[in-house]
């Protein structure tokens, strides 16, 4: 194998190189398409075929078996259908077509599944399909950003280490904010690096415009990654301090203009006007943003929230290499770092403007800030939030390697490779053992085949010529191999509902699919928080006595019907089949009685039918492709609508049907769930609407006071008690 060098990018080597007018338009057609093919005539020749073959590969390990997952997160997938159904929807990310309230996130990411359901119509495909080009997107940005200062080769690791982290082949094929998030932090690091190289304030007003995106994708989180880059530019970018300053805050202000322009009009319009911010207690976006989002998530305290404090899993240095999150993430942690603290040791003594240390800079800051910040975080946290490290991680493996290569002949060179491997080989062997699905013959070979290879890389400049690609091969088969097993497995396995987790079953999580809670079917460590969830007991779900869920009923309780999601989820929510937890983490499919009674005379109806929990409410929605109002939000606990609001709506015939949770509305706690609103507009309905059984599920006719008398008549599959 030939060694890494460093060389100018295309761009640069294009700029001084005259352009060749064709003779017509089907010859520079034919040019572009050989340059496409074959790349600028100074790169290898393996180079482009290489790319291009990673990108494709790329596509079909992400594509394939992609439908498995139905409608993955169904809370986002109903919102997806609302925004392909009404323009305001679109806008607002409202969960139904109705505009009742939006889902706990801003938009961004909707936006583009919608526009995706719009050209091709509603379907699990066509929802995560633009999730799949974003994962390939975001592998092509690691690879142009690490290629261009550190060589083809590093470019290509880079690639492939991001394409096979198990929770970014997770990710890239579902459709909760991430996969969009990513790929505007990994053009933001692109970007960055293009304005040190050329000392330009356009370039860095481009790095504002991404995570100014990022920030409509997923709030603050985007903004772990931006000290480093501004950092990073102010130290090492090719101009004066005077335009680096101001360069700096252009970056600020085309960040704050991206972003501040849909906040300002959510917060300017009149509350009338536009759904409930869903996630906030008051109705607002700046409260989601600093609290239930923002500070809430570092400390815990997170109105509203299902779990929090001390329930998301221990906190501590050690978080990410946890038997819940190891394997999500971690295989090639320990060798970053080690890459990175060689790499900024190696360029120490590089002039201020030296683009490589930059990069160490720009990707080992993202790396360290958001790594401490998951590490420490008392809130909501799951295991696929990890995702955002993955481009750190690939890009860190693949600029270290490659520096280290270039220095082989030196001891700090040759043992930054033999460590770096030999850490991947250890660690590997370690994630490996706390999974039964492969047996020990993989670990096994992971750590002997990596100790060999760590071994041939301390003594490289001492091998012969020919034995040299088989130490590389055994290096990448050590550090590929744990993650590519995770993969496959991901791949062929279906993951729906609010929790997701990538690989198999290991001692620290509810196995593949993820339907469960972290910590093996519970709350992480498997137990429900101290205090319950909202309007439960302790120990319980909204609404339900202790240990309950909501209408007391277990998943599969009377009054639902079980089966198979899109996804393959078993249990019971209201109408239907699936659906975790009571509704709360998954949607169930509503049968085709249920969808009948819903769809019927729909136009007259704002809302076809409400449910309290967003998760009950998108199962109907999705099923029906018609507007269902979910009450109380995503928990069943956001103070939306009141009841007051909802009598009215009543009032007005604007809703058809109540869907009764779980169980229906006896049972263990009294009550449909929720919390707070939830729980009155529950009791209103129940003291004062009739009740239809329909196909086993209990609804109300909203439509339908209940009368002094009691009668039962039942036609076909539906039953309707009035009282």
């Amino acid at each position: 194998m030939n060694a890494m060098t460093f060389s100018p990018g295309p761009a640069d080597a294009d700029a001084s190189r005259p352009v060749a007018l064709s003779p017509d338009r089907s010859g520079d057609l034919t040019a572009r398409g050989r340059r496409l093919l074959r790349g600028a005539p100074e790169d290898p020749s393996w180079a482009r075929p290489a790319l291009l073959g990673l990108l494709v590969l790329t596509a079909v390990l992400y594509t394939w078996n992609l439908t498995s997952n139905g409608w993955a997160n169904s809370f986002y997938s109903a919102a997806v259908q609302a925004g392909s159904d009404s323009w305001k929807a679109f806008f607002y990310g409202s969960s139904d077509a109705g505009n009742s309230i939006t889902v706990d996130k801003p938009p961004a990411a909707l936006w583009v599944m919608a526009l995706s359901v719009r050209l091709l119509g509603l379907s699990s495909f066509s929802i995560l399909l633009p999730e799949v080009l974003m994962g390939v997107g975001t592998v092509a940005v690691v690879h142009a950003t690490v290629r261009r200062h550190w060589g083809h080769a590093a470019g290509l690791v880079a690639g492939a280490v991001m394409a096979l982290t198990p929770v970014a082949v997770l990710m890239f094929r579902f459709n909760n904010t991430d996969a969009l998030l990513v790929l505007l932090m990994a053009l933001g690091a692109w970007a960055t690096m293009r304005s040190i190289e050329q000392g330009s304030a356009r370039w860095m007003a481009l790095v504002g415009v991404f995570i100014g995106l990022g920030f409509l994708t997923k709030t603050l989180q985007v903004l772990l990654v931006v000290p480093f880059f501004g950092i990073a530019y102010l130290v090492a970018a090719d101009t004066t301090l005077r335009r680096r300053v101001i360069g700096a805050a252009t970056g600020v202000a085309a960040m704050v203009l991206s972003a501040g322009w849909w906040v300002a009009v959510v917060e300017l319009v009149p509350a009338s006007m536009r759904p409930y911010i869903g996630g906030s207690q008051t109705n607002s976006f700046l409260e989601l943003t600093f609290g239930y989002n923002g500070l809430g998530r570092l400390s815990g305290d997170e109105t509203g929230s299902v779990g929090g404090g001390n329930g998301w899993g221990t906190t501590g240095l050690g978080r990410m290499f946890s038997s819940g999150i190891g394997g999500q993430i971690s295989w090639l942690i320990p060798s970053a770092f080690i890459l990175l603290a060689v790499g900024l040791w190696l360029r120490g003594r590089a002039p201020r403007t030296d683009l490589r240390r930059a990069g160490y800079i720009v990707w080992g800051g993202w790396l360290v800030v958001t790594m401490l910040t998951f590490s420490l975080m008392a809130g909501i946290f799951h295991e696929y939030y990890t995702v955002a490290l993955a481009p750190a991680v690939a890009a860190l493996v693949g600029m270290g390697s490659a520096e280290a290569w270039q220095r082989r002949d030196s001891l700090v060179g040759a043992g930054a490779l033999a460590l770096a491997t030999g850490a991947a080989a250890g660690w590997g062997f370690i994630l490996l053992g706390r999974t039964t699905a492969y047996g020990d013959w993989l670990r096994v070979l992971v750590l002997l085949v990596g100790l060999a290879a760590a071994v041939g890389l301390l003594l490289v400049t001492r091998l012969p010529r020919r034995a040299v690609p088989a130490v590389i091969a055994g290096a990448l088969v050590a550090a590929l191999a744990g993650p590519t097993a995770y993969s496959l497995t991901t791949v062929g396995t279906s993951h729906t509902g609010s929790i997701v987790t990538a690989g198999p079953s290991t001692a620290g999580t509810g196995g593949p699919g993820g339907r469960g809670m972290p910590g093996g079917g519970g709350m992480p460590g498997g137990t429900p928080p101290q205090g319950g969830f909202p309007g439960g007991a302790q120990g319980g779900f909204p609404g339900g006595a202790q240990g309950g869920f909501p209408g007391g009923g277990m998943p599969g309780a009377p009054g639902t019907t079980r089966g198979t999601t899109p996804g393959g989820t078993t249990g019971g929510t209201p109408g239907g089949t699936g659906g975790g937890m009571g509704g709360l983490l998954d949607a169930s499919t509503p049968s085709t009685e249920v969808v009948a009674a819903l769809s019927e005379n729909a136009s007259s109806y704002r809302w076809v039918a409400a449910a309290v929990g967003s998760q009950n409410a998108a199962g109907l929605q999705l099923g029906t492709e018609l507007p269902v109002m979910a009450i109380g939000g995503f928990n069943g606990s956001d103070p939306s609508p009141t009841l007051a609001q909802f009598q009215e709506y009543v009032e007005q015939g604007q809703i058809h049907w109540f869907a009764a949770s779980g169980g229906g509305m006896g049972g263990r706690g009294g009550g449909m769930g929720g919390n707070g609103t939830a729980s009155e507009i529950s009791s209103w309905v129940q003291a004062n609407f009739t009740a239809v059984t329909i196909d086993g599920s209990t609804f109300y006719d909203l439509t339908s006071l209940a009368g002094t008398a009691t009668s039962t008549t039942t036609t076909s599959s539906t039953t309707v008690e009035t009282v």
